[in-house]
């Protein structure tokens, strides 16, 4: 009998140890959980604040998307080691831990040091910012965000590019808006035949009626190349940088409608078979 009293007392007090335990850990955990909800609330919170002040305060937008991705990393590393700490894990331990893996840490995480560093490095010297249209070796689109590792590129058919900020910073990158004027060419063939001058003044004509088209530098029109079907008429003029393209395309539409109007001839492929007599 004094055996199995001595077993029921120990049983008893392992199960209220076993219930004060986990009354501590369902206490740490919905702690935690308090911690992170609350935090979450106040990350947002402050990353809004936050995005205000640099407005007011009117940062560059590729500054701004940088420091506010930048801050946001930092509210969550912050707030995960809040929850770590109020689970009951020691810090220091986790931070020996680590310390003891920095190596293995430091090898996965080059990549990543890379691309902050680059993202470091186009603040800095500034190759483009948000708005800009880019073209680099694997991508090209306008750029939307200067983030803390990546460029977030957005493409003509509006495609979402995320663009690792080391490759950037390390390849060639070519912008299309960093210039404030643009020269857009043509080439316009003609038959063998047509008045060479007549379709200069014809094409000046068309110049000067276009207001986006800049007078200095003054626009070129002159004689290319003879080419085996037609005669290549080189045009070039310069245009602010946003009217770039409309200048293009609407300069081919109304090239197309005014020669056919004027009687200029545009040429096809021909091919002169003579044959030998007898």
């Amino acid at each position: 009998m004094l055996l199995a009293s001595e077993t029921s007392i120990q049983l008893t007090n392992a199960l209220e140890k076993l219930i004060d335990s986990g009354i501590q850990l369902g206490e740490r955990v919905l702690g935690a959980l308090i911690i992170f909800i609350i935090g979450k609330f106040l990350i947002n919170w402050l990353n809004r604040l936050f995005a205000r002040i640099l407005e007011k305060r009117k940062v560059d937008p590729s500054i701004q998307s940088f420091l506010k991705s930048m801050v946001n990393i930092l509210l969550l590393i912050m707030l995960i080691l809040a929850v770590i700490g109020k689970l009951g894990i020691e810090l220091t331990g986790f931070a020996a831990l680590l310390a003891s893996a920095g190596v293995a840490i430091g090898m996965a995480l080059s990549g990543n040091l890379s691309n902050f560093a680059g993202g470091l490095i186009i603040l800095v010297f500034k190759p483009f910012k948000v708005g800009d249209y880019i073209e680099s070796p694997n991508a090209s689109g306008t750029v939307r965000e200067i983030q803390i590792f990546h460029t977030i590129l957005v493409t003509v058919d509006n495609k979402v590019i995320y663009v690792p900020n080391g490759s950037l910073s390390s390849n060639a990158i070519t912008n299309y808006n960093k210039q404030e004027t643009r020269r857009a060419e043509w080439v316009f063939g003609v038959e063998y035949g047509e008045d060479f001058e007549k379709v200069r003044e014809v094409l000046q004509r068309i110049i000067d009626a276009d207001d986006r088209i800049l007078k200095d530098p003054a626009p070129m029109i002159v004689l290319g190349a003879l080419s085996a079907s037609s005669v290549d008429i080189k045009v070039r003029v310069w245009t602010k940088t946003e009217n770039y393209w409309d200048v293009y395309f609407d300069m081919n539409k109304i090239v197309y409608d005014t020669f056919n109007k004027e009687g200029i001839g545009f040429p096809f492929p021909q091919l002169t078979v003579h044959q030998a007599k007898d």
